[in-house]
């Protein structure tokens, strides 16, 4: 630790950053952000940058980064477009609540305002998809903003927050001092439980013939994956899972009964309709969760836990709103709660699988079905691991078979872009995750769409040597969007339909070795090879063209107005 010594701004950026516990940075340098990386490159042995081939690519990895290890991810890029480039990646963190510090490089104070070379006004664009934005204007205001920074972004309801430096409060010098952030007034980090809340809330649950629990992101952002676990067995509720909250439970739980939402499983749709009591928990009840909000849960008595306030009562109408960390609510709600047997209603989940499985899963791997499915591919991959990868998703119809037909042991062990759903965040996310979790195996499934979006993050992969194991569902289409002209366009096909390189090949100029397969017999011979040792490998598999992924529940339709094909 170093305090009270005259550094530049620069340096006093890195020892920050030190002082935060930040190891690995992800980030590419420019003429506004030179002087840091001239830092960097002295504190080299502390901190890790990862060079990614675009600033879009650096800061998805640093969200893949932070949601495979919980930590904050850090980027840091230059002025103009490489700070604008990152606003999708800062957009994408906002609505799906990931902790990141984004650092960019800004013109000289002196030439604010004046269309400089490279100039743009970042703190102004990312005001809106930020929990905090901050110009410094002298290096003595490093330490306090990038103290600041952390605090904010790992706190309350996690988000990105961006910090801009000038080159001059780079350059200029300062006494070096830092005070790690813990209090900010009227920001509250920690709400106050309701005991009445907690008791009512409590009341309800113990009244309940057909409760269920829905579990969120927030489960896992508070580090509360096992007490709501502990929770659900003492009182007896079944639990379904938002996309984002997948991998929280383990997968073969006896009381996890699957996902909920637009391309979720039959039972915990359906039998939304059904509960007397809707527990929320960490979760945000978006567009894709409700369908037609005019009859969700309608019958049902609401308990919404949430550490934003804002999301409470905004979508659903709640019955009973706690705004508490999950992590403190559950604590306090464990005591009052107890068991009571529920067996027929959690048989219910039981009948609407077997259901499913005739109508949906049996015919993605039935033998008269020629052609792979995604279902297929993911679930061969994923028993192959025996459910202990992190599986990384980019968006589309890949992403909801992955969510579908993965199988998780861990939590954290499932990464994707939910909220913003942002096609090309898969292949960078996997490399963040891929170095945050080294020990751990990490499986991307992407589509020859979304690959394509950022896939010159081979070059980072080929640079750092990581591990990650790209799978391309290949159908020659922009799927997801293709379906829903199948469905809904009378088969409009307009400007879905993709010509795609050579995917194998491209991996190979890049020093990758991958392996392209059309047939099922190679299927398992494929992924052996895959995973026969720690390098990077990219399997392309050629899928069934038109294949759509079902059950689905149509956009603003009810929960339970599940349609199984075309």
């Amino acid at each position: 630790m170093i305090q009270n010594k005259t550094v530049s701004g620069a340096d006093a950026l890195m020892l920050s950053l030190l002082e935060e516990g930040v190891d690995t940075l992800f980030g590419y340098p420019g003429g506004q952000i030179i002087n840091v990386f001239d830092s960097l490159y002295k504190f080299s042995d502390r901190l890790h940058h990862i060079l990614t081939r675009h600033e879009q690519g650096a800061v998805h990895a640093a969200q893949g980064y932070s949601r495979a290890t919980g930590r904050v991810g850090v980027c840091v890029v230059t002025s103009g477009p490489g700070a604008t480039n990152l606003i999708t990646g800062i957009a994408d963190a906002m609505i799906d609540s990931t902790p990141l510090v984004c650092i960019t490089g800004q013109v000289p104070t002196t030439l604010l305002g004046s269309d400089a070379f490279q100039e743009a006004d970042i703190i102004s664009m990312t005001m809106p998809v930020t929990k905090w934005s901050y110009q410094v204007t002298e290096a003595s205001e490093i330490p306090t903003a990038i103290a600041k920074a952390f605090f904010i972004a790992r706190t309350g309801r996690p988000g990105p927050v961006l910090v801009d430096i000038p080159k001059n409060a780079q350059i200029g010098q300062t006494d070096f001092h830092y005070t790690p952030c813990q209090y900010i007034r009227s920001y509250t980090v920690r709400p106050a439980i309701d005991p009445a809340l907690i008791e009512e809330a409590a009341q309800a649950i113990n009244a309940a013939e057909r409760p269920l629990i829905l579990l969120g992101q927030g489960v896992k952002l508070s580090g509360a994956e096992q007490k709501l676990i502990e929770l659900a067995e003492k009182a007896g509720i079944p639990v379904a899972s938002t996309l984002m909250g997948l991998s929280a439970m383990p997968s073969d739980h006896p009381l996890y009964v699957g996902m909920v939402g637009m391309h979720g499983n039959i039972g915990p749709n359906v039998l939304t309709q059904e509960t007397d009591l809707l527990i929320a928990v960490g979760m945000r009840f978006s567009d894709r969760i409700t369908g037609d909000l005019k009859v969700y849960a309608s019958q049902a008595k609401v308990i919404h836990i949430d550490i934003d306030k804002s999301e409470i009562g905004k979508n659903v109408k709640t019955d009973i709103g706690i705004h508490a960390d999950v992590s403190d609510a559950l604590d306090a709600l464990m005591p009052l709660v107890h068991y009571v047997d529920r067996s027929a209603w959690i048989a219910r989940f039981g009948e609407k699988y077997s259901f499913e499985y005739k109508q949906v899963i049996d015919p993605l791997i039935h033998p008269s079905q020629t052609e792979m499915t995604m279902g297929e591919v993911v679930t061969a991959v994923t028993d192959y691991t025996d459910a202990g990868a992190v599986v990384v998703t980019d968006v589309g119809q890949q992403q909801m078979m992955a969510a579908r037909y993965s199988h998780f042991r861990k939590t954290r062990s499932f990464i994707t872009s939910g909220g913003l759903g942002t096609m090309g965040y898969g292949l960078p996310a996997a490399i963040g995750a891929k170095i945050g979790v080294p020990e751990r195996q990490v499986v991307l499934f992407v589509g020859d769409g979304g690959f394509q979006m950022t896939l010159q993050e081979l070059g980072t992969i080929m640079q750092e040597n990581a591990g990650v194991k790209m799978v391309i569902l290949n159908n020659g289409y922009l799927g997801m969007v293709r379906q829903w002209q199948q469905l809904f366009f009378e088969r409009r096909y307009s400007n879905t339909e993709l010509m795609n390189p050579d995917f194998v090949t491209l991996a190979s100029a890049y020093g990758i070795a991958g392996r392209s397969i059309a047939s099922r017999g190679e299927l398992s011979e494929a992924i052996a090879e895959m995973f026969a040792d720690d390098a990077p490998y990219l399997l392309e598999v050629r899928v069934n063209r038109e294949g759509n992924v079902f059950p689905m529940i149509p956009a603003g339709a009810p929960v339970s107005g599940v349609i199984f094909n075309e």
